[in-house]
């Protein structure tokens, strides 16, 4: 499953660097499916969304850090855990329950951000 950011949320930001899928941003700013990813133009993402990946996407937090279910691979194919759980002082990146996914579609996931 995809991590999420808490209300708990201190704002410190030590979470956001760590990412390894550019999949986390500061409450209120916009986010792009190519930051930090391969992906160029117009995309079909693995749900079967046609996408441009450079267009501005809306916040999904105005207050706290917040991360991108769809870009979020639980650090899969990078780390043995999620480095933003590792690293955040007050406990709010927890496992979100309203995007529980396997391991192959993480996986997956970051072969298809990543081109690899």
């Amino acid at each position: 499953m995809a991590i999420i950011i808490t209300d708990e949320c201190i704002n410190c930001g030590a979470c956001e660097p760590e990412c390894p899928n550019t999949a986390i941003y500061e409450g209120a700013d916009d986010w792009r499916y190519k930051d930090g990813t391969k992906l160029k133009g117009k995309v079909i993402l693995p749900d079967g969304t046609e996408v441009d990946s450079d267009e501005a996407q809306t916040p999904i937090s105005d207050e706290v850090y917040y991360i991108v279910p769809g870009k979020c691979t639980e650090c899969k194919g990078f780390h043995d855990e999620p480095q933003c759980a590792a690293v955040c002082p007050v406990d709010c990146c927890i496992p979100d329950d309203n995007h529980v996914e396997t391991e192959e579609t993480l996986l997956n996931r970051q072969v298809f951000l990543h081109n690899e």
